[in-house]
Order: structure tokens, then sequence, then C-alpha cells
């Protein structure tokens, strides 16, 4: 419990000085700050991110780390994609799939092979990744930007860790799987608004 309380403490300390600084007018808005806001600034990111963190808690060790660390790297990877504008259809369904298919996965307990886990979030990072890269806007640093949203990112998995480990409690397990259960519903509202 002492380390969930501290990830907390960290997460916040590093994000609402960030927040507030973003919305004051002060520094470059469209470089680090502006990649580090972009995968906090919607909700389709954010569930997606923090079931990475969740689900890795729930399989353990080594997944735990294996997971939140897969996901920025071939995130960057998508990013540089969407730089580059390659074009990839079907971006929006993949994110929104994302929060379904690994809400869905938390709900239901699943624990699959590392090796398999490890590819299905390196495919729904991609996504995110390419998002990211497509959305950079006109005059920020590239590089300043990615490193704001892959650090941005991996608090959003150590958030989803620090609650994933609620299953160390009791009925902990059955808190995190219902929180599965809304990430996977708040997926299929993003996969309807994306045909909506």
């Amino acid at each position: 419990m002492a380390l969930l309380q501290r990830l907390i403490v960290v997460l916040f300390t590093l994000v609402l000085p960030s927040l507030a600084w973003a919305h004051s007018g002060a520094g470059d808005g469209s470089g680090f700050m502006s990649g580090f806001l972009h995968p906090i600034s919607g909700l389709d990111h954010v569930t997606a991110m923090v079931a990475v963190g969740i689900l890795g808690a729930f399989m353990g060790k080594p997944a735990i780390w294996v997971l939140p660390i897969t996901f920025p790297i071939v995130m960057a990877f998508g990013g540089v994609l969407g730089l580059l504008g390659i074009p990839m259809p079907g971006i929006e369904i993949g994110i929104a799939v994302s929060s379904i298919v690994l809400g869905i996965m938390i709900l239901m307990g699943t624990n699959p092979p590392l090796p398999i886990a490890i590819v299905i979030v390196a495919a729904f990072a991609i996504f995110h990744g390419y998002a990211h890269g497509t959305e950079l806007p006109q005059a920020a640093n590239p590089v300043a930007y990615s490193v704001g949203f892959v650090i941005s990112t991996g608090l959003l998995h150590l958030a989803g860790i620090a609650f994933g480990e609620l299953i160390r409690m009791p009925h902990g397990v059955k808190i995190v799987r219902a929180a599965g259960g809304i990430i996977a519903l708040a997926g299929s509202y993003f996969l309807v608004s994306v045909f909506a």
C-alpha cells in the first residue's frame, strides 16, 4: 500500500504543476509541454495507456514492467510514421479498439503468454503513436514533443500499475476487473463516436 501511495504522490507532483504551467501561457507550448499534455488531453488515449499498466500489474512480473516499457518504445515508432506522413488507415478505430481489447482482457482476468501480450500492446501502441505524430503542432520541435508524449505515457502507465496493485488487497481483484469493464465500455463509446 505504501508503494501505491508513493506512486500516486509522484504522479500528481509531476502532472499537476505541468498542467498549471501549460495553461498559464508560459514556456514553449509547441514542444515538450504540448507533447506531454497530448496523451492526457484525450480520454481515448488515457484509458488505453492506463489499461496497459493495469494489465501488466494483473499479469505480474515481468509483464508489470515489460508491457509499460514496450508501449512507449513502439509508440515512438508510430509517432515517426505519423510525422513522416506515411498513410495508415483506421487510426481512430485502432485507438478505440485498444481500450476495448485491453479492458476486456482486464475484465476477464486474462493472463496470456508474455510474447502475445507484448504483440497486442505493441500493435495498439503504433496507433496511439501515429496519432501523436500526425497531431504535432506546425511550430513544434519534433524531438521535444516526442519526449513529452513518451514521458506522459510512462506516467499514465505508472498510474495504471499503481491502480492494478489493488489486486493485492482484499476484494482488489474485483475492483481492478470492474475497471477493465469500464475501460472496455469507454472504448466502445469511442468506437461508436468514430462512426457517428
